[in-house]
């Protein structure tokens, strides 16, 4: 029997696009290998159709229940065994978004949602094989963009057959996806449902991924980013870049909250330089641990250099965002919580302010919350009635 609200138990599927992407690099990519998901019944005009964009750590299986579950699970981020026990390893990174009744409502909605470009669980990335030599990529792999990750995004619908979308949602690196969206493609995306998402990373974002990267690149087991195939890997690095990027995603009053100062094993300190004493140390470390069993260091290095590359005013506006903004049709919905500095209310605001400055649909709801950037990921309830009230309001899917 189905829990209330599930899109049910669902597997992942693969399509290869039949062209080569061009690249904001200048290079033509080819094979690319698409792996997605698809949540709810396509309607006979097609036009019921949403796409869901991942963060950087994401995959394809946004809802349900895997039919093959990996060891480890996409949902491993801050109280996710407070809100899954045991039963969040094969649920979805968004299933509390994605079903009957829920934000992206099933009954009503097409979802689909897609690996990146770059990925490691699916789609094309430096882990799958180069053509040209019968080995896997590493880091010959072409530097790609957030609007590589579309071009792709829109070369992958359109083997489906599907032209036009009802909305594109994601949070983080996932909004970015859609901002990108009503950019490239204004004629063709009809909403846009941004979360905790921006316009560009503001300096200190760009300077915590640098440090993420760097942690990956100088450990010795990277190889230059060919270490497939070599039994090493840059496990080491890749922990740390986890623990960094899992900090900037937290705020300092959830980690207060969680853990405060206490000790995770003893009664008192034990005088020791390399075993964790306190609780968040453990938990830094348990969270670096099951983070490199599920994901590949070259597909992080790619990703996190790709959002920062991001920046909406210097790719399509000259240096103005409301220049950038200018070409977008989309209705626009901006969500983003007062606790993130990673990606903070105030992007969200400029945003909404270019948009009603051009006289473009658009609506920002700021949502008090404690949590940090994880908040898109943990306060799905509060969400949920905005996003429906929206998507309802501007009669897609109807």
């Amino acid at each position: 029997m189905l829990a209330a609200g599930s899109v049910g138990s669902v597997e992942t599927q693969y399509l290869d696009l039949p062209k080569p992407v061009r690249l904001d690099c200048g290079r033509d990519l080819h094979p690319i290998r698409v792996a997605y998901e698809t949540y709810g019944a396509l309607s006979p005009r097609r036009d019921n159709v949403i796409l869901v964009c991942h963060a950087l750590s994401g995959d394809a299986h946004a809802a349900g229940s895997s039919k093959t579950p990996s060891g480890e699970s996409t949902r491993d981020g801050f109280a996710a065994e407070d809100r899954d026990g045991t039963a969040g390893k094969g649920l979805g990174w968004w299933d509390g978004m994605i079903g009957p009744g829920k934000a992206f409502d099933t009954d009503r909605f097409f979802v689909v949602s897609t690996n990146l470009l770059g990925g490691c669980r699916g789609t094309t990335g430096p882990s799958s094989i180069n053509p040209a030599t019968g080995q896997p990529y590493g880091s010959d792999f072409p530097v790609i963009t957030v609007a590589d990750m579309v071009r792709t995004e829109r070369a992958f619908l359109d083997a489906l057959g599907i032209e036009r979308l009802a909305a594109v949602a994601g949070g983080s690196l996932g909004g970015m996806q859609a901002f990108e969206w009503a950019v490239l493609y204004p004629d063709q995306v009809d909403a846009v449902v941004a979360i905790a998402s921006t316009h560009a990373l503001h300096p200190q974002g760009m300077a915590w991924n640098s440090i993420a990267r760097d942690a990956i690149m100088r450990d010795p087991d990277w190889q230059g980013g060919h270490y497939y195939g070599t039994g090493r890997t840059p496990d080491a690095g890749m922990g740390v870049a986890r623990m960094v990027g899992h900090v900037t995603y937290l705020s300092a009053p959830a980690l207060d909250d969680k853990f405060g100062r206490r000790l995770q094993f003893a009664d008192d300190i034990r005088y020791t330089i390399t075993e964790p004493e306190f609780e968040v140390e453990s938990y830094l470390r348990h969270q670096a641990d099951s983070f490199v069993r599920r994901f590949d260091a070259n597909t992080y290095v790619y990703t996190s250099r790709a959002l920062t590359y991001f920046d909406l005013a210097r790719q399509h506006g000259g240096g103005s965002l409301a220049a950038a903004l200018e070409p977008v049709e989309a209705r626009t919905l901006l969500i983003a919580f007062s606790s993130d500095w990673l990606y903070p209310p105030a992007a969200s605001q400029q945003i909404h302010d270019a948009l009603d400055g051009l006289g473009k649909p658009v609506e920002f709801q700021a949502i008090d919350a404690p949590y940090g950037h994880d908040c898109f990921l943990l306060e799905e309830a509060r969400q949920t009635p905005i996003i429906r009230r929206f998507l309802t309001d501007g009669g897609a899917g109807t």
